[in-house]
């Protein structure tokens, strides 16, 4: 008994977030959504693209933060933390990534041209082409630390490098993309398909959960391969 109740103590917050991603999951199918023509039942991809987006934002916010409190204090642990928050907030970029471009292939692309004519025009989107950068410059964070071989350059090289990609992270996907033409919600015209303001009461009953628990998994996962990466580097130490 006593056992049970420490872990509900240690992990209630893992708990939660498996439990939030559940109600995504199940309200997010089962629930009326507005019927807008555009969207139609795509509309639904805002529980999964735009909350997983919102989560890898919070987890190299994580990241950034660990890496400047590695350069204060030098301690490792910051460092190793640092490279898993990003890592995870990569794979939700990816995964949101992902999900956008099926979403843009059935709401975007012209039905009476060729899919991959459709694709070569939309590719030309400054969202996509923001968030592709983004994604590129997190990419090459995890390649430049694989590329130095001695531990305190590499940290150091590595925690540098990371707020210089989250200062870019800004401009590339909330800032650059919101100053030119788009189809994207996030564009100067903005999008009448889709207005977070506009959107129902019961959207929002899912939506906000969505990010809570995409986020709260994203942390999960970036702390067990913590311990994991902490506990390789004890062993190979001894």
């Amino acid at each position: 008994m006593t056992a049970t109740i420490f872990f509900m103590h240690r992990s209630w917050w893992k708990i939660l977030g498996v439990l939030l991603l559940v109600y995504t999951f199940v309200m997010g199918l089962l629930i009326e959504v507005p019927q807008n023509v555009q969207l139609e039942e795509t509309i639904r991809n805002l529980f999964f693209h735009v909350c997983m987006w919102f989560g890898m934002m919070i987890l190299f916010t994580v990241s950034v933060i660990r890496a400047i409190l590695y350069l204060s204090t030098g301690n490792p642990v910051h460092d190793i933390a640092s490279r898993q928050y990003a890592g995870v907030g990569i794979l939700f970029g990816l995964l949101g990534y992902a999900t956008g471009a099926i979403w843009m292939s059935y709401t975007w692309a012209d039905p009476n041209k060729p899919i991959y004519e459709s694709f070569a025009s939309l590719a030309r989107e400054p969202k996509l082409i923001g968030a592709a950068i983004a994604l590129l410059v997190y990419a090459a964070y995890l390649v430049l630390r694989d590329s130095i071989n001695d531990m305190d350059k590499k940290a150091r090289i590595s925690a540098v490098y990371n707020i210089f990609a989250f200062a870019m992270l800004f401009p590339s996907i909330w800032i650059i993309p919101r100053l030119l033409d788009s189809l994207h919600p996030g564009g100067s015209e903005g999008n009448p398909a889709l207005n977070f303001r506009d959107a129902s009461p019961n959207m929002r009953m899912v939506f906000y959960p969505a990010i809570a628990g995409w986020t709260l998994i994203g942390i999960w996962i970036a702390t067990l391969k913590i311990r994991l990466k902490i506990l390789h580097e004890q062993k190979l130490s001894q």
